[in-house]
Parts: structure tokens; C-alpha cells; sequence
């Protein structure tokens, strides 16, 4: 960890997409760490510039904008405000949440990569790629579909297999098709700015390898590692792509074309912290240019190597802007022992939870929290949500500061009574109350929020033991000095808790920061057995927390389902369409409305039921395969639709004159095909 001190912090966290709401992975992956930091850095009086905002270019809006008929603009607008909405009410404490979609990010990405581009630092290449013909558009490779050569999933992106996670490029797709019309691609030339990674190889291993190796995430360092040192090294990335939607290129002869999203994208941290300082009315530069200010990225483990290679890379290049001091990446969180999946719905939705749960952000902070994938890919259960919130903030922290303020009110009516002579004890509490504010910081500042919150835990937990070792319940009843002396030391404890766990609870420790008027206290005031003095009067205070009960989460648990099983529902694949035919072979099949007149069902056969319909030209017998699916009492006297000129067939010894018509849903499950209203018996279907 570096030991230089200094002046501010750039403090940054992955812009979302503008495709969807956010959801519990989102807030694990970046989200919730950054705030935590950025509120204990606030504690600490230190000038911090928080930014992040939405990404509203690249192929995952316009995917979603065809998806839904509507125009990439009319999607980011809802998601933007969406998102926005949610952070706030969720408490993560952006000083600015921006947009890519506003005027000062176009300027901003534009004169960057107009800087890079008069600098020679582009390679101009034509090359081949996928064109789709009918859609007459190239296709950016989440356009392209095919089977991975990889694991053989038959839905690779041109990008990555979802799969398996391997990196691919479209040409490597076996069977690849258009996502815009079904139909093979084809080949075509076009020019593209090619950011030439390979000459930044050395900078960027002496930068990471070597000057970050020691305080850097090994997750972080390992994948960085695998990109600098594979056999063929760097390779050239295109900065611009074949679009409408997006930051124009802007150069002459890159008319229709837009830039690469993940070279416009980090740069939406400039433009975010240039808005807030013009609003602020100071200069954004020192935030990005003075090298006595410190960059932090926080970002999920898909984004490393656009923040730890391509980003740093048009950074140093730029010349002024200083580079991120840490790229403290977390890994991916599971829900309930399966992939988080968007597509699939199978995700726990910030707004959703807000709506369900109001007035338990903390809750759901101290969870992802507590169960961060700080190193390795973790997993969100239900269950786990219950038993961390009963068994942790509801009978350890919830339990500890109720007590200590009940009792106060009880034997002192709500007066922090004096403290008189300490025992050996107390002083070793004391002691130990000290140690807790720059044990919780050095984790904090090392990245260990996990580590932290369970160091702050461990406050709340002494807490609970020196009330259960002292009991003043007991003592009050001989001794009243001692009483006010020990209520005196647990409710110093509790107000230092207000203090320290404000980066992970901000709700919680606001309101114990009202309860014991400590607003102007800071960070480095905590650790003191003397914040509360005696004569203090303590406001009043219900629950702290709520003990969540099982019925609670099984409805949680049972939405997920829900939402699985529809979604298996709808992805169930739609059968290819058969052969074209002419009308001439379509005006051959006579099918009418027919009217069943009996109906049973075939013994030894679990599918077959005999019907007796009649044609309006007589009646027939027929063998239909629905036994599975209709009970013969309910097809007795319903109007159908039968093939009746198909030749007879003989099944189970008996002549089949026909064929009832159904239609089959996603389920599998039959429907009939029936007019609206009553139709004569042997009406023509045309």
C-alpha cells in the first residue's frame, strides 16, 4: 500500500449500462465498496471527488431499444433516471452522477481521442468484417451470434461465450448469424483507428508489475499478468465501430462511424467530474492532472483490463492526466447458487428491493457486505440475508445499543449518567474501544471491507460482553454510582459505533448520530471513551433493526422461481419453419370446423383419445394424441379444427379419418383451435 499522503482523491466506481435497472451484483461489484470508502475518506476531512454516471452507448442499448421498438434515446432516458433514483435512495453517495449522452462527454471523449489521433497514435487498418446484407449494416459483435468453438454453446456473442467466458472474435464463431435478421453474414472491408496496445507493453508492466505489485488485488495483478505476458503479446484494438448510435468519430473519412464504447466510457469519468466542478464553481483539473491526488477505480472483474491497460494507456499518452493509484476489482456474486442473469431474470433488482423491503438499505449494505466477492466469486442466498440480519445486526449491534439506552432511560431517565472511578476492567475495555477506529481504517484503506465490517462488529459484540460481564440490571440495585459508570462506558461504545460504522451502515449511524448529538464529531475523534459526558440527555429511539421472518424470505426465494420458470417458459426455441410451398400446394388441404360429438379414450394408450366428429358432410372417427392434455368429458361438443382430406390411417386396428388440428405453446401444453362463435359443422378454414 502506498504511504504517500494525499491532497485529494478521484474516487471512481464502473459507469452501469442505460439497459436495465440495477441489481444486487451491480452493488456488490463496485457499488457498495466505493461508497464505503469514499464515506470513510469524508470522516477523515479529506477532499474527495466521488463520480461515476451511465453509459448510454455501445450494442447492449441498441440491442435493448430493438428489443423493445423503441429508440436508444427513449432507453437510456428511462434506465438513467431509474438508476439515479436508486442510488440515492439506496445511499450511495455520488458527489456527481453523469450521463455519456451529455453535451460536455462528447466534447470531452472527442478532444481525446482527437489528441491521440494528431499524435499519430492511431493505426488506420481495413479490414474484414461481418456485414449483414438484408439489415445492410456491419455488425458489432454482440450482433452476431454463433456456436463457440470453445464448449460448443450454439449462443456465443461475437465477443465472448457466456458459457464457458471465453474471449472470441466473430470470425471465430462457428455458424454465425445475424442477431438483426437470422441470416449468415458476410465478409466486408472497412476502415477502422486501431489503438496500438503493443507499444505500451513495457510502460505498462513496469507500471503494474512492478510499481503496483505489492498493493494491487492479486485477482487484479493475475489477469493483467495473463494479457502482458501471453505469447503474442498486446494486440491492436479497434477505438471505433460501425454504428449510428454513439459518439461520433471525429476525423474526415469516419463518416457512420462511432467510438469503441469502452474507449468513450472511462472517459465518462473526466466529463462526470468536470460537470460537478463547474457546478461547484472550482477547477476539475487537479482532480485528474496533480500527481498529489489519488485515483481509485472500482470496478467488477469483466471491466480490469479496459481500466488497468486500454484506459491507462490513452491516459498516459494524453501526457497530463495522472493514472489510477488502485484498481481494486472484486469478483462476481452469485444468487442462490446460480449465475446472475439479466436475460434470465434471475437477479434481485435494487428498486424492486426498496419497494419491498423500505427502510432497510442497511440491511442489504451489511449483507453484500459481509459476504463481498473481495477474492473469489461468492453467493447471495435468502436464507444467509435472514440469519446475518437476526443473528448479526438484530442480537448483536441492534441488541447492544437497545439495551444500553433502555437502561439509561430506565435508571437515569435519559440522562448519559457520570462516569465515576474505573475498574481494572473498564480500563481494559477502554483500551481495547481505542484500537477499533485505525484497525477498521488500515482494512478500509487496504481495500478489506469484508475484514473492516466484521472489525466493526467486533465493537458492537464488546459491547454485548462488557454489559453481560458488568450487569448493571444487578447492580443498580446496591450500587447506583457503579451503575452510572458502567451505562456511562456502553453507551461511549455505542456512540463510537455511530462513528465507525458510517462507512457500511449509513442509515443506522445517522440515526445514532441524532440520538446522541454527535454531528460535528469526525473519524479521528473515534476511540474515545469521553465523546458522551455526563449530563447529556439522549433522544429517543425505537428498533434498530427488524427481525426478518421466514415467510419473508420464502416469498423472496419463491419470486425467484417464478421468474425462472417463466423465463424457461419463454425461451423454449420456436421450431424453423418448414419448407416454402406454393399456394397451389396449400389450396390442397381442405381443413373445416368440426363438432365432436363423442369422445373416449383408447385402451393401452396414454395419448390417444377416439373421437366422433361431425364434418357437416357426414361423421367420422378420428385417433387424436391429446389424452395427456384433455379429460374426453370436456372435448364432447367443442368446435374444432380438422384436416379432413388427409388419407386414413390405421392405428390400433382402427381406421383414423383425419387429423384434429392444435396448437402447442412454449409449456407444451395443447390448445384448440376453435371459431369464436358457433360455426356450421364442415365451414371451410381458408
Amino acid at each position: 500500500m502506498s504511504s504517500k499522503n494525499f491532497k485529494r482523491y478521484t474516487v471512481t466506481s464502473a459507469l452501469p449500462y442505460a439497459n436495465g435497472p440495477l441489481h444486487i451484483g451491480h452493488l456488490a461489484g463496485c457499488y457498495i465498496p466505493s461508497d464505503s470508502y469514499v464515506r470513510y475518506l469524508r470522516s477523515r476531512g479529506r477532499d474527495v471527488a466521488y463520480v461515476c454516471g451511465s453509459d448510454e452507448h455501445g450494442v447492449a442499448i441498441t440491442i435493448k431499444a430493438k428489443k423493445e421498438n423503441k429508440t436508444p434515446q427513449e432507453i437510456v432516458d428511462r434506465y438513467h433516471e431509474m438508476m439515479k433514483a436508486s442510488f440515492g435512495e439506496f445511499g450511495i453517495s455520488f458527489d456527481h452522477y453523469s450521463r455519456t449522452s451529455a453535451k460536455i462527454h462528447l466534447e470531452t471523449a472527442q478532444e481525446l481521442f482527437k489528441n491521440l489521433y494528431d499524435k499519430g497514435e492511431f493505426l488506420e487498418q481495413v479490414t474484414e468484417q461481418y456485414y449483414d446484407e438484408e439489415a445492410n449494416q456491419f455488425l458489432a459483435d454482440r450482433y452476431i451470434e454463433g456456436t463457440c468453438p470453445k464448449c460448443g454453446n450454439e449462443h456465443a456473442y461475437g465477443d465472448q461465450c457466456e458459457r464457458c467466458g471465453t474471449s472470441l472474435s466473430p470470425t471465430e464463431l462457428i455458424n454465425p448469424k445475424s442477431k438483426l435478421s437470422g441470416r449468415t453474414p458476410i465478409l466486408k472491408e472497412t476502415k477502422h483507428w486501431f489503438l496500438d496496445l503493443a507499444k505500451y507493453t513495457d510502460f505498462l508492466k513496469k507500471w503494474i508489475l512492478e510499481e503496483h505489485a505489492s498493493d494491487w488485488k492479486n485477482n487484479v495483478l493475475g489477469q493483467c499478468r495473463s494479457w502482458l505476458e501471453a505469447g503474442d503479446g498486446l494486440q491492436a484494438r479497434s477505438m471505433t465501430r460501425d454504428m449510428e448510435w454513439g459518439i461520433p468519430v471525429p476525423v474526415d473519412g469516419a463518416e457512420g462511424k462511432v467510438l469503441y464504447v469502452w474507449f468513450d466510457a472511462p472517459i465518462g469519468y473526466i466529463s462526470s467530474t468536470k460537470e460537478w466542478a463547474a457546478e461547484k464553481g472550482i477547477d476539475w483539473e487537479p482532480y485528474w492532472k496533480d500527481k498529489d491526488t489519488k485515483l481509485v477505480h472500482f470496478i467488477g472483474k469483466d471491466n480490469i483490463v479496459f481500466h488497468c491497460i486500454i484506459f491507462p494507456a490513452i491516459l498516459k499518452t494524453q501526457g497530463e492526466f495522472i493514472l489510477p493509484e488502485n484498481v481494486p476489482a472484486n469478483e462476481f456474486l452469485n444468487l442462490e447458487g446460480d449465475k446472475i442473469s439479466t436475460s434470465r431474470n434471475w437477479a434481485v433488482w435494487l428498486h424492486e428491493y426498496l419497494e419491498e423491503f423500505p427502510g432497510q438499505q442497511d440491511v442489504l449494505r451489511y449483507v453484500l457486505t459481509a459476504n463481498s466477492p473481495e477474492t473469489k466469486d461468492n453467493d447471495f442466498t435468502w436464507k444467509d440475508f435472514q440469519t446475518r440480519n437476526n443473528s448479526e445486526l438484530v442480537a448483536i449491534y441492534g441488541n447492544f445499543v437497545n439495551r444500553a439506552v433502555v437502561l439509561t432511560h430506565k435508571y437515569f431517565q435519559g440522562v448519559v449518567p457520570v462516569k465515576g472511578a474505573l475498574t481494572t476492567h473498564d480500563l481494559e475495555v477502554i483500551a481495547e474501544l481505542e484500537a477499533f477506529p485505525e484497525k477498521i481504517a488500515a482494512s478500509i484503506e487496504r481495500y478489506r471491507f469484508r475484514e473492516a465490517l466484521g472489525i466493526m462488529m467486533d465493537l458492537a459484540r464488546l459491547g454485548n460482553k462488557y454489559l453481560a460481564d458488568t450487569e448493571p440490571w444487578k447492580v443498580i440495585k446496591t450500587d447506583q454510582q457503579r451503575t452510572a459508570t458502567i451505562l456511562n462506558v456502553a453507551l461511549n461504545i455505542a456512540a463510537n459505533l455511530a462513528i465507525v460504522s458510517e462507512p457500511f451502515l449509513p442509515f443506522t449511524a445517522a440515526k445514532l448520530v441524532s440520538l446522541f448529538d454527535l454531528k460535528h464529531i469526525k473519524w479521528d475523534d473515534a476511540g474515545s471513551a469521553d465523546l458522551l459526558k455526563g449530563g447529556k440527555a439522549l433522544g429517543e429511539m425505537g428498533l434498530l433493526f427488524d427481525k426478518i421472518e421466514d415467510e419473508t424470505v420464502e416469498k423472496q426465494v419463491q419470486k425467484l422461481l417464478d421468474a425462472k420458470k417463466m423465463n424457461e417458459a419463454e425461451n423454449v426455441p420456436v421450431p424453423v419453419m418448414k419448407d416454402v410451398i406454393t399456394y397451389d400446394d396449400f389450396a390442397k388441404l381442405d381443413m373445416r370446423v368440426v363438432t365432436v360429438l363423442e369422445a373416449e379414450k383408447m385402451p393401452k394408450s396414454k395419448k390417444l383419445i377416439k373421437l366422433k366428429v361431425d364434418t357437416g358432410l357426414g361423421h367420422r372417427t378420428v385417433l387424436s394424441g391429446v389424452a395427456e392434455h384433455f379429460e374426453p368429458e370436456f372435448l364432447i361438443g367443442k368446435q374444432v379444427t380438422m384436416l379432413i382430406n388427409l388419407a386414413p390411417r390405421k392405428m390400433m386396428g382402427i381406421d383414423s379419418e383425419g387429423m384434429i388440428l392444435m396448437a402447442e405453446d412454449k409449456d407444451g401444453k395443447l390448445k384448440l383451435l376453435q371459431p369464436h362463435e358457433g360455426t356450421a359443422s364442415g365451414s371451410t378454414i381458408s
